[in-house]
């Protein structure tokens, strides 16, 4: 068995689920066969302390704040690395979180409340989209827990370019685990389902495939930094989306499910 083998299990869990991104440097090509690693640096040229290279992604769930649920559709994707005590996440150029827009139901109306928007504005500058970003460190405990601080980040082109709720200030703290949940009311208890583990010896790499993690015990703030730009002078319409939107929504009221795949591999083989 090799020797990486025990450690990748113990991370493996811990790091399906997304991690903070640290300041990046130069990317090195990995080796054949694990370009799906690019974004994680090279210890040898990158004086990095890193010993696991990472490659995770959300494929399906939801995102619920407030009264907007907003369903994931399009994968999100996070590769880097990470230290021994599953410490010091990093990544290269090719690495970290990629922006991934998810389709937020009502559109720009249904976040304002305001419908005469229609009489504005055409279908495309309707919509709204929805990106996770990071916003803190993450903290592990177990292998199968994380709490994750991120900020979203709402996306039309009349919000301007600072619409979010959340901050790295105050972000949304997630807690993700794979068991069950004990939220406050109203919400109930939920369960999620650890990953299926497939060790591929000729590569090395450690795979977590259908790992389902949630949480709904974890609290929203308000939107901020949102304006009205319609041709004249920007009005800011935090509040007005706050009330719409059911913002800010105290624990109980939230909730989250992930289906996450994960790849781990010691950066041994990814650089060798």
């Amino acid at each position: 068995m090799p020797k990486h083998f025990s450690k990748l299990l113990t991370i493996a869990a811990a790091m399906a689920a997304f991690a903070v991104a640290a300041p990046f440097a130069q990317a090195t090509t990995p080796a054949p066969g694990y370009s799906q690693f690019a974004g994680c640096q090279d210890p040898a040229t990158e004086n990095s302390i890193i010993s696991s290279c990472i490659h995770s992604v959300v494929k399906s769930g939801h995102f619920q704040m407030g009264n907007k649920d907003v369903p994931i559709t399009n994968p999100i994707t996070l590769s880097g690395g990470t230290d021994e005590l599953l410490k010091n996440f990093s990544y290269n150029s090719k690495g970290g979180l990629v922006p991934a827009k998810q389709t937020v139901p009502g559109g720009i109306i249904g976040l304002t409340g305001l419908d005469w928007l229609i009489n504005f504005l055409n279908v495309e500058q309707l919509k709204l989209y929805a990106v996770t970003e990071l916003a803190g460190t993450p903290e592990f405990a177990g292998i199968n827990k994380i709490t994750l601080p991120i900020k979203v980040h709402l996306i039309n082109p009349v919000l301007g370019n600072s619409c979010y709720v959340g901050t790295s200030k105050s972000p949304i703290a997630l807690h993700l685990i794979t068991g069950t949940t004990a939220p406050p009311p109203p919400n109930e208890p939920i369960t999620g389902k650890a990953p299926e583990d497939n060790f591929d010896f000729e590569t090395e790499i450690l795979h977590l495939d259908n790992g389902t993690y949630v949480d709904n015990s974890f609290a929203a703030p308000g939107a901020n930094g949102c304006v009205l730009n319609l041709g004249l002078i920007p009005v800011n319409i935090d509040g007005i989306i706050n009330i719409a939107s059911g913002l800010p929504s105290p624990a109980g009221t939230n909730e989250t499910t992930q289906t996450i795949d994960t790849e781990i591999v010691s950066t041994e083989n990814v650089y060798p």
